[in-house]
């Protein structure tokens, strides 16, 4: 988990997951069992990514990997995990790599592809948008190069409407000049693909500029905390993205049973964390699906048994996630969540548009 560097916003994904077993412990653990949870840094540097790969593995002989955040970080320990037949669980990213299990049998995705994100995206643009002109930038690595891909295959041959395209670099801390030159291409949409800092700028820089389009914010930097805070809450008025997750701060769900008891967790277990930062509903989610792939373990915890009961999720509901959004996993099919939902930030929380979309999600390959 990144809890230093430039994409530190996203370390409450493990920070929440660490509290999350901490909560089961207390309860006993899963099938009388408790849970030792080790988290730690490798600032979304995959060379340190490999050592603590390493070291956790070899020497604290590591059950599993669980939850391990990034593309970049994520592809370099992939081969040896798999190797070692050593699970490679729930990988906090949504690229595509991870679902390929006749190749890498041992490492499986959990989020919703930042390709099909990139897809609902177009869709929505083509129904609500349809002659509007597209600017996009997007981060200069695979994460950003997938939704971009997702947006351009969505659009298909009216992808012409894309009139400007800028990259920037995940350590970058400047955007005015990128948010100018898109500005001045004269496009009525902004498609932001990039991480929460980032996109906090953006944001912020675009009403300096006086330039108000139809601002899209990829789904990984839909955090009120770690990015519309920062942009300012005036600012991010109208923003639209993608969730999969219930939004704690939407006082629709005040009344919803799994959100108080998430709010209890919050107070009791990770006191420190902010209820607007989407990550903590993230990690509280992934970890609730990884408590059930162990339960349904029952008392064979063996590395094969562990794969094997991942890949045998049945229409599970997490708690937290939106209605009508299930995880289901087979042994060809390692993609768990393939269902999103349009939101809209209302400049307190985030509020649905339509209905739950699962057409821009492909169908599942032998080896996809």
């Amino acid at each position: 988990m990144p809890y230093t560097g430039p994409l530190a916003a996203f370390a409450t994904i493990g920070r929440a997951e660490a509290a999350y077993f901490d909560m089961v412990n207390e309860h006993g653990g899963i099938n009388g069992r408790k849970v030792r949870f080790v988290s730690v840094d490798d600032s979304s540097n995959p060379k340190i990514a490999m050592e603590q790969t390493r070291d956790l593995v070899e020497k604290q002989d590591v059950l599993l990997m669980f939850g391990s955040f990034g593309t970049p970080s994520n592809l370099a320990v992939r081969k040896y995990l798999n190797e070692n037949k050593v699970p490679q669980l729930f990988v906090a990213s949504g690229d595509e790599a991870w679902a390929h299990p006749a190749t890498f049998p041992w490492t499986m995705g959990w989020q919703p592809t930042f390709r099909a994100e990139g897809r609902i995206y177009a869709n929505y643009i083509q129904a609500a948008y349809p002659s509007r002109k597209i600017a996009v930038l997007w981060q200069n690595d695979q994460f950003g190069r997938d939704l971009f891909k997702g947006l351009q295959e969505g659009l298909g041959d009216t992808a012409g409407m894309i009139v400007a395209d800028l990259a920037f670099d995940a350590s970058e801390t400047a955007i005015q000049n990128q948010i100018g030159i898109l500005k001045n291409s004269g496009a009525d949409i902004l498609v932001f693909d990039g991480a929460p800092a980032i996109a906090a700028r953006a944001i912020r820089v675009a009403a300096d500029l006086d330039w108000h389009p139809v601002f899209i914010l990829d789904n990984a930097s839909a955090s009120i905390a770690s990015a519309l805070r920062p942009a300012g809450l005036q600012n991010s008025l109208g923003v639209i993205s993608t969730s999969f997750l219930k939004d704690a701060g939407d006082a629709s769900w005040k009344d919803d049973p799994q959100i108080k008891a998430w709010l209890a967790f919050m107070d009791k277990y990770y006191p420190d964390g902010d209820k607007d930062d989407i990550y903590a509903v993230f990690g509280y989610a992934a970890a609730d699906t990884l408590m059930q792939v162990l339960r349904q373990c029952g008392d064979d915890l063996s590395r094969e048994n562990v794969m094997r009961q991942a890949a045998s999720l049945k229409d599970y509901q997490s708690p937290i996630a939106l209605p009508g959004i299930v995880i289901n996993t087979g042994p060809k099919d390692f993609r768990p969540i393939k269902q999103m939902r349009l939101v809209q930030f209302d400049g307190n929380a985030w509020q649905p548009i339509g209905d739950v979309i699962d057409s821009a999600f492909t169908a599942v390959r032998e080896d996809n």
